[in-house]
């Protein structure tokens, strides 16, 4: 049999526990709750609670064995309660809160609670896996292998990440598909699904030559053969790539720019020197034949050095993967940077300058650019920004801290980072809370991010006195990292009223 392999789906988790007897010992991690005020109380302490209700402690039997194990995969997350209806002291509970489970044909029910309020009746797979996937995420959408039209993809396990779905967008548009491609071909080929982002999926990463979502691989036999590259295939198209399976044929190599028809000056380690002397004015774009941005920029930059063809200054480009002495020299660390000579002599960085517009005016009167908006690191702001040397002393000194792990240059870390520095800042009174941050484009952080599991960016991760307790997956706004840090200070203020209760 012949069957197939990506690197886009879901996870998956196994408990097994002891059946219950019926004088049920319910797992400490799940709050029993029978009087009114004290589950307002608890849906005032807890911003995110699944609530069974049953009609009977017997009722409860099974729903109660699953819900040990969610909690558990929960803890400092979510919150799992128990009402038993057919309690005489908590009968009076459901009538006020208006549930009956008496009309469920299993006899319980299952209500979501999300910020002190009713959030909606929990109605998704009673698995493990879609519980804990819920409870981590109320308002996302449902696992993949939920979906009865992926009935027929073989899902193979893969535990604690979720984010591919969310953020891979060839991913969710090539999955109808696929699910067809599996219904339709099911009994002749596996097709199978994997979400293999998380850190410990790297020699399988490394292995099967995975470099970004989805990719694609395809067995005979159990031996890896090669990927399937199209990424916009129907069903139709995979059933009829199946019959006869071949390596992706090796694209056309692209004409260099520089070989290319155009009024750009194209010039090299050899000769760059000579040129900017030899003309007072020149514009300079570093670039890199892959770079998207580049590609994007290219048609401006080229209709702008047509109309200043015979101006005095004159749009020259520089491939920095092949003059690699030049893009030293210059310290080109991203496409695509353009720089300003003057009489021979660097001037200024130019980072704004992207259309045809405001290439030609601002080449007709140079002038200096606005000030680069400062590094997040050099801003006041209560985050604390770390370094490989002071990482783990820095930490142990905090008994919460979520560290952001970032980069610069990417989108989803410029989104994020005003929403964690206001978090910082709601925080920045209490001595046992830190918001920390790294950036791992240093190269003084590089082997700290990697010996932390960083493999994508953002990634957050949670410490406890110094100690890696989790990654954080909940959401990138100032409420979920907020959130996130309450419950942790909440469940501490608990156990010191318990303590002096005992005392």
């Amino acid at each position: 049999m012949k069957c197939k392999a990506w690197g886009c789906v879901l996870w998956l988790g196994l408990a097994f526990l002891p059946p219950f007897g019926y004088s049920l010992k319910v797992s400490p991690l799940i709050e029993k709750i029978s009087d009114h005020k004290d589950f307002k109380k608890l849906l005032r302490t807890r911003n995110n609670v699944l609530a069974l209700y049953s009609k009977s402690a017997a009722a409860a039997e099974s729903s109660l064995r699953l819900l040990s194990s969610v909690a558990q995969e929960v803890k400092g997350r979510g919150t799992i309660s128990w009402i038993d209806c057919g309690d005489t002291e908590s009968r009076k509970l459901c009538k006020k809160m208006k549930v009956d489970p008496n009309s469920k044909e299993e006899g319980v029910e299952l209500l979501h609670y999300k910020d002190g309020a009713f959030h909606t009746e929990y109605n998704r797979a009673v698995t493990l896996k879609s519980m804990v996937a819920f409870l981590k995420d109320p308002e996302g959408a449902p696992l993949w292998e939920e979906d009865p039209e992926a009935k027929d993809i073989v899902h193979i396990d893969s535990e604690k990440v979720r984010q591919l779905e969310k953020w891979c967008g060839v991913c969710k548009r090539m999955m109808p598909s696929y699910q067809q491609a599996a219904t339709e071909l099911k009994g002749k080929y596996v097709l199978a699904g994997m979400n293999v982002y998380a850190a410990e999926f790297e020699r399988i990463k490394e292995e099967y030559n995975v470099r970004g979502y989805p990719t694609i691989c395809y067995f005979e036999k159990g031996k890896f053969l090669f990927h399937f590259e199209n990424y916009g295939a129907t069903a139709a198209d995979i059933a009829e790539w199946l019959k006869n399976p071949q390596a992706p044929q090796p694209q056309a190599p692209e004409t260099p720019w520089a070989d290319e028809e155009n009024v750009v000056y194209h010039l090299t380690d050899e000769d760059f020197d000579k040129f900017i002397k030899d003309h007072s004015s020149v514009l300079v774009m570093f670039h890199a034949p892959w770079c998207g941005h580049c590609k994007k920029m290219k048609p401006e930059y080229e209709k702008a050095a047509e109309f200043l063809h015979a101006s005095p200054g004159v749009l020259a480009a520089v491939d920095a993967t092949v003059n690699k002495a030049l893009a030293e020299r210059y310290h080109i660390s991203g496409f695509p940077t353009l720089k300003y000579f003057k009489d021979g002599e660097e001037k200024y960085t130019l980072p704004h300058l992207r259309t045809k517009k405001k290439i030609i005016d601002w080449l007709q009167n140079p002038e200096a650019p606005p000030p680069p908006e400062p590094a997040w690191e050099e801003k006041q702001t209560s985050v604390i920004h770390l370094a490989g040397e002071d990482f783990r002393e820095s930490l142990k000194k905090k008994k919460h801290t979520l560290v952001m792990f970032y980069a610069p240059w990417c989108p989803h870390c410029k989104n994020a980072i005003p929403h964690f520095t206001t978090a910082a800042e709601v925080f920045k009174e209490d001595r046992k809370i830190a918001y920390a941050a790294v950036d791992c484009a240093k190269e003084q952080n590089h082997d700290l991010c990697k010996q932390e599991g960083v493999d994508g960016y953002p990634t957050f991760n949670y410490y406890n006195y110094g100690k890696f307790v989790e990654k954080y997956t909940g959401e990138r706004g100032e409420s979920g990292f907020t959130t996130f840090m309450r419950t942790l200070r909440e469940r501490d203020h608990e156990r010191v009223g318990k303590k002096k209760d005992e005392l």
